[in-house]
Order: C-alpha cells, then sequence, then structure tokens
C-alpha cells in the first residue's frame, strides 16, 4: 500500500491546491469587482434570462484591463474593465457583450468549474504515477515527461470545455433571438483585440483555446444544424 502512498498525496495536494486558488480567486473578484450597470446590456440579459426561464442574469464588472469574460466557481458572470471600455467605446457591441455572457453561463451551466476540480485532482495524480514509472526507465527526464504528457491533456480538456460553452451560447443566442451573428463577429476581431491572445503561434495540440476558425466552424455547423 505505501507504494501507492505518494499517488494519494498527490490527490489531496491537486484538491488542497485547487481550492485554495477557488477561494483566492473569489477573494480577488469580491476586492476588484462591481455590479454592471448599463440598460442596453441588460435589455439583452434579460432576454437570455427569459429565455432560461430565470429571473435574471447578474453580470459584474472586473476591475482588470486585460479583456476577458470569465465565470467564477460560485457561478457568478464577469466581464472585464478592459472588455466594457471596448463596448463603450464602440469598438465591440452589445451583442457581441452578450455572447461572451453567453459562453461564460455556458461555463456555469455545464459544471466546468466543478469538473475541472475533479480534473486537476485526477490529473496530479496520474502525473505522479506516470513520474514514477516513466522514472525507472528514463531516469532524469521521466519527470519532465509526465509533466508534458499533463500540459497536452490539459489543453485537450480545456479545449473541449471551450468547444461546449461555445455551442451552449449558440443555442442560447438563437433561443433568445438575439442570434449568433455577434457570436462569429467577435470571434473574428478577438485576437486583435487581445494582442494575438495567449495562444498565438503555439501548436493547436497545445493550446488551452480551440483556433479561432475552428470555433466559427462549429458555431456555423451547430447554427446550420438547429436553425433547420
Amino acid at each position: 500500500m505505501l507504494k501507492f502512498a505518494p499517488i494519494a498525496l498527490a490527490v489531496i495536494y491537486g484538491y488542497i491546491m485547487f481550492r485554495f486558488s477557488t477561494w483566492r480567486t473569489a477573494r480577488q473578484l469580491d476586492e476588484q469587482s462591481s455590479a454592471l450597470a448599463d440598460p442596453s446590456l441588460k435589455a439583452l440579459t434579460d432576454r437570455m434570462a427569459h429565455a432560461l426561464d430565470v429571473k435574471q442574469i447578474k453580470v459584474y464588472i472586473y476591475e482588470i484591463t486585460p479583456i476577458n469574460g470569465l465565470a467564477a466557481a460560485d457561478g457568478r458572470i464577469f466581464i472585464t474593465r478592459g472588455f466594457f471600455e471596448k463596448y463603450t467605446s464602440g469598438v465591440v457591441s452589445g451583442e457581441e457583450i452578450a455572447s461572451v455572457i453567453a459562453h461564460e453561463l455556458g461555463h456555469v451551466a455545464l459544471g466546468h468549474a466543478r469538473r475541472r476540480m475533479i480534473d486537476f485532482s485526477g490529473q496530479n495524480a496520474l502525473r505522479t504515477a506516470l513520474a514514477m514509472v516513466l522514472g525507472r526507465f528514463l531516469p532524469g527526464i521521466g519527470t519532465y515527461l509526465a509533466n508534458f504528457m499533463m500540459t497536452l491533456l490539459r489543453a485537450r480538456i480545456s479545449r473541449d470545455d471551450e468547444f461546449e460553452a461555445d455551442a451552449y451560447a449558440t443555442a442560447l443566442l438563437i433561443k433568445s433571438g438575439i442570434g449568433v451573428a455577434a457570436q462569429k463577429s467577435l470571434f473574428a476581431k478577438l485576437d486583435d483585440l487581445a494582442g494575438g491572445g495567449p495562444n498565438k503561434g503555439a501548436l493547436a495540440w497545445m493550446m488551452s483555446h480551440p483556433k479561432t476558425e475552428m470555433r466559427i466552424k462549429a458555431i456555423e455547423d451547430n447554427e446550420a444544424k438547429w436553425q433547420a
């Protein structure tokens, strides 16, 4: 049983680290965010709320400059101040912001935050097991190979989550009557808005987010299927 102790410890460590990271992020969001109060955007979120049969969709502004949207582990939806300023300056439309909110709602509805906690703990255990096995045959580089393989696995899981959240957003935007034109147009300009994004120039299988053209193609496929 002792030979499995490192794996069990890796699971516990992964769980604790994920919970600590979630707590720290939630604290930062509490300290650096405020409720979004924009009548035009509220009209759009109200349409989505009606489609979801909920009273309202609360959205918050996270006071940082990078352009992004995020869903907290507790289900709250945020857009960054940088993103909101692109909207107020006319670079991004209200419908495009709505598509981001719909995407983040997808992460919440599909339980991606909870699943990441399980995945993180499991991946930490798998990394430890691989390092132990590979270290026997490849002393000195087994740990590096195990880390590399887990990086590929995390990237693949993250891309799958993004596709799922995109699909949820597409369905919601269609159901609410907003449509998916803005969802596609935002992706067409997002790389430039984000300075090329964190994955610019990366190999597809190393990326945490799918390539833009792949996401637009998936949206168009879903749009054609569901509207038909």
